[in-house]
């Protein structure tokens, strides 16, 4: 199915475009938490947005959450790993399916992890961001697997019955993976290396490690990563007063567009770049 839009992330940008897209009728594939913002969830008061007196931020995801299930929007559990243009828009990579998508809207907030030396140029020769996609490649081989979060354990697990080794690396204390052929790093992960495709990795104390691919798995993908050739300013995507990127039928809105990280900011700008997408399909061929 071609929708007329995908949305990528779930925070209060992405709730206002979806909500107004809905208003204009338009197909949505939005791809996220149902749990919406982490940052607002974790936020104890928020006392400067306008119509809302003193809420906490539980209670206000709470509210979105309520809003979303009146308005019988659906968001879809997957992380997109990847964005291609293609000829009638965008193909988006989520797991291990592929979906088609006429615009995009990325409201994947602030991205803070940065990548490691060596990840995005072997970015599909020999490093993988999805477990089940590109797993199968790597039966008994030897791997490393970056574990950002205690969430996608489920899925270095799953390497783990597939590899013959696995170097894992994880930013926190007490891995709950435990498998004869995982060995859980102390080192910190410092480059991938290889020429052509993935041959090992350089850990921060000098240690190197021969093996076949890398895995990271981490909660998001660096924008610039996410959608090749993407107009990238420090972390921040580049946009117009539109929301509009570089990139034709691509739009931002949100964190992921730099400071002020205010949420009346990020409610507006979604709600600019939900009019701007309704404009773009309308300019479109028939």
């Amino acid at each position: 199915m071609m929708y007329d839009v995908a949305i990528v992330g779930a925070g209060p940008a992405a709730v206002s475009a979806a909500l107004t897209l809905q208003v204009h009728n338009k197909s949505i594939l939005w791809f996220g938490s149902r749990k919406l913002s982490p940052k607002v969830e974790k936020s104890e008061r928020i006392a400067n947005y306008p119509g809302v007196a003193m809420v906490t931020g539980p209670e206000l995801n709470r509210r979105y959450a309520e809003q979303i299930a009146q308005a019988g929007l659906q968001i879809t559990e997957r992380q997109v790993t990847n964005i291609i243009s293609s000829r009638r828009g965008f193909l988006l990579q989520g797991g291990d399916e592929i979906y088609d998508a006429r615009t995009v809207l990325l409201a994947t907030g602030a991205v803070s992890a940065k990548g490691f030396a060596g990840e995005e140029r072997l970015l599909g020769s020999g490093v993988s961001y999805c477990a089940t996609c590109d797993g199968f490649l790597y039966k008994g081989k030897t791997i490393a697997v970056f574990c950002g979060s205690r969430e996608f354990e489920h899925e270095a697990a799953y390497l783990a019955e597939l590899a013959g080794r696995v170097y894992l690396f994880t930013p926190y204390d007490g891995c709950g993976v435990e498998r004869e052929n995982v060995v859980v790093n102390p080192g910190k992960l410092k480059e991938i290396t290889g020429d052509e495709h993935v041959t090992g990795v350089e850990l921060t104390d000098g240690t190197s490690l021969e093996l076949s691919g890398v895995f990271v798995l981490r909660s998001a993908v660096a924008p610039g990563t996410l959608l090749r050739g993407l107009n990238i300013d420090g972390s921040d995507i580049v946009v117009n007063r539109r929301m509009e990127t570089n990139k034709p039928g691509c739009f931002a809105a949100g964190d992921c567009t730099g400071r002020p990280y205010q949420l009346a900011k990020a409610v507006g700008e979604g709600n600019v770049a939900a009019h701007s997408i309704v404009a773009y399909l309308a300019s479109l061929p028939k």
